[in-house]
């Protein structure tokens, strides 16, 4: 089997991991009830992932401070809030997961410090190693003592004791990475102490060293303490992170400072290190878009391991199995973590070990339900798997009656409907006017950074064929064709439709879906009217393919109205725009368009850009005509997607399971 060195065991300090996969932490909001342990949505999350075949399942961030930065109980499970309550329901998670022959490790958070999200952790006074500024809020955070700490670290004996008891294998600790608190303290940029925690690189690492002793002390040398690391930062400044490629001075810790800490924890008693690069100010780099690279830990875990004898996990969109073998077989780490891939596909190992890889449903690193969700709701969800975090929930219904289902649309929403509806055990048809099925994930995933919509798209494709779900394309169907045929339910998921408007040269006006298509040649310069995520990203794909373009927005900045929109997301797309010598014009409104030159009315007055073509980027407009035609005389009728309300993929994705899974 080529893949079969990817399921080859691995210990972990005393304990032995069947794979090398391992679920990455992934906050577990929404996971958790009201005192402090695991909820049952909680439960049942953790354990289909390893029902499908994970190696090592690490929960999410979760606390335990009851004395410094005390935390909402019900955001994430704590071990000290209830410790009765946490152990029992851990022990029913526990023992379930190893039911599966899985591991499980709690990961442990030493706090968040200044990068506290609101939203997230309540109204709490910020704290950090100094006196510096807050990642989100406009305020200085207050310097943390040394009785704080120490009541910290001993608070992580305590937590881990709890773990250890209700069944966890070991303990992950949150961390020298991404900025949280015990990384502020490792990161002389954030840490100005002049005390025994401040200044060398070894009283900085003072407070990760201090907290793996007291594990130790408390649990045993053959409990295994682990720890998520970043080697680097990726810090141009204050709240500023820097771009792939770019030329900056690393204001946090940089690479070499990063080998040194790697060897200093592994000499204090960590027995892995689970390696990223990034922080809160570079956020872009832990949570990374679709805008970069696949596997773009891979180097910064090689460097690590070259140093290290202790194992070295990389998570970082490594998904593809060619590349995570290659990473393994090349010696740049020894685990694989799989965050976003699990939501999407609980079951990507058990498919990948039987050579079922076209079945695995693919992350498009969208963010949209995941960490969009996390920050604006505190819920941990998936945007193309209505059923993560909702696994009961969102169980699959049973049926007394096959019911014959009419699909008239082949977009993101016809297809889940088709999906569920055969799954379940009815008889879906599809009907999509195009040559293929996918509706906009086809021009979305027109960028090369998009090519997982692409996937997302095929993935449907064989889903449908394998489940003998019969899709007739390049057919579209009229009302009365409709009313003539001889279906139980119809769907219809008709779409939506670009708005488009006249400024004079209609003919090198174009919308972003014929530019992305190829159908229509922008030229050497355009502008995109409109900068919502679409405009923006069709913008970055044109400049990065040496077009220059200018953005026209009328509201006062680009992506006001996508939402929720991970920060990690939006930032790094606004970041990339001029860094690719995109130019941004906002507040402002294209009046006409002739003989080359673009009028745009700007708060400073008209502006002329001489340009070979518009590209229109303001909006969809729902393409509902069937539906209102045939509302009367279908009794089981139901509108989805773009064609109910333009949305998200998400969103026609989760009303299509829902609508599909109560037929």
């Amino acid at each position: 089997m080529k893949y079969s060195k990817l399921f080859s065991p691995i210990k972990i300090g005393s304990i032995t991991i069947k794979n090398r996969f391992a679920m990455a932490p992934m906050g577990p909001l929404g996971l958790a009830d009201a005192n402090g342990g695991w909820n049952q949505r909680g439960i049942d999350y953790y354990v289909e992932r390893a029902k499908g075949g994970t190696g090592l399942i690490i929960t999410g961030v979760t606390f335990f401070d009851q004395v410094v930065e005390k935390q909402d109980p019900s955001t994430v499970p704590n071990p000290l809030y209830k410790p009765v309550n946490f152990v029992k329901t851990s022990r029913e998670m526990t023992e379930r997961i190893h039911a599966y022959g899985s591991k499980i490790f709690l990961q442990l958070s030493g706090g968040f410090g200044r990068v506290t999200i609101p939203t997230n952790v309540g109204d709490i006074p910020p704290i950090a190693p100094s006196a510096i500024p807050h990642r989100w809020l406009d305020k200085t955070c207050r310097a943390i003592t040394v009785d704080e700490i120490h009541a910290i670290v001993k608070q992580f004996g305590e937590a881990a004791f709890h773990a250890k008891r209700a069944g966890f294998d070991g303990v992950q600790i949150h961390a020298v990475h991404e900025g949280y608190l015990i990384d502020q303290f490792a990161i002389s940029m954030f840490n100005q102490r002049t005390d025994e925690y401040g200044g060398s690189l070894e009283n900085r690492l003072r407070f990760a060293k201090e907290i793996v002793e007291e594990i130790k002390k408390t649990c045993g040398d053959d409990f295994p303490v682990t720890l998520r690391f970043s080697v680097k930062s990726m810090i141009k400044d204050w709240r500023v992170g820097a771009l792939p490629g770019e030329d900056f001075e690393e204001k946090g810790r940089d690479t070499e400072e990063g080998l040194k800490a790697a060897k200093l924890l592994e000499s204090y008693g960590y027995d892995a290190l689970d390696t990223d690069v990034g922080t809160y100010d570079a956020w872009w780099w832990n949570h990374p878009p679709m805008y970069q690279k696949k596997g773009l830990y891979r180097g910064y875990c090689k460097m690590v391991k070259e140093v290290v004898d202790i194992p070295v996990f990389c998570a970082g969109r490594m998904d593809n199995p060619d590349m995570a073998l290659e990473a393994i077989e090349n010696g740049e780490c020894d685990v694989i973590d799989l965050g976003r891939p699990l939501l999407a596909d609980p079951d990507y190992c058990n498919k990948l070990r039987c050579g079922k890889i076209t079945q695995i449903r693919p992350c498009i690193s969208c963010h949209e339900g995941c960490m969009g969700r996390v920050a604006s709701y505190s819920l941990l969800n998936c945007a193309v798997n209505p059923q993560a975090a909702r696994e009961r929930v969102n169980a699959y219904e049973p049926i007394l009656k096959k019911k014959k289902v009419l699909i008239v649309g082949g977009g993101v929403a016809g297809c889940e409907a088709a999906r569920v509806l055969a799954i379940r055990g009815h008889q879906p048809v599809v009907y999509e006017k195009g040559s293929r099925l996918g509706g906009n994930l086809i021009p979305g995933g027109a960028p090369d950074f998009k090519e997982d919509d692409i996937a997302l798209a095929d993935w449907y494709t064989n889903e449908l064929n394998r489940l003998g779900v019969h899709a007739h394309l390049n057919t579209e169907l009229n009302e009365e064709e409709i009313k003539a045929m001889d279906y139980d339910t119809v769907i219809l998921a008709t779409g939506s439709k670009p708005k488009v408007f006249s400024l004079g040269d209609d003919s090198h006006t174009y919308t972003a879906e014929q530019v992305l298509l190829k159908q229509k040649d922008a030229g050497k310069k355009t502008v995109v009217v409109g900068g919502g995520l679409v405009g923006c990203e069709t913008a970055l794909w044109l400049a990065q393919n040496g077009i220059h373009v200018t953005i026209v927005e009328a509201l006062d900045k680009v992506m006001a109205v996508n939402g929720p929109l991970c920060a990690a997301n939006k930032e790094m797309l606004e970041a990339l725009l001029p860094f690719n010598g995109v130019e941004i014009i906002t507040g402002a409104k294209v009046t006409e368009f002739a003989n080359g030159e673009v009028k745009v009315d700007t708060k400073e007055g008209s502006k002329t850009i001489m340009s070979d073509s518009v590209i229109l980027s303001v909006g969809y407009k729902e393409e509902n005509t069937l539906y209102n035609n045939l509302q009367f005389d279908i009794p089981d009728l139901y509108l989805l997607g773009d064609a109910k309300k333009v949305s998200n993929i998400m969103y026609a994705i989760w009303d299509a399971f829902e609508v599909a899974n109560h037929i």
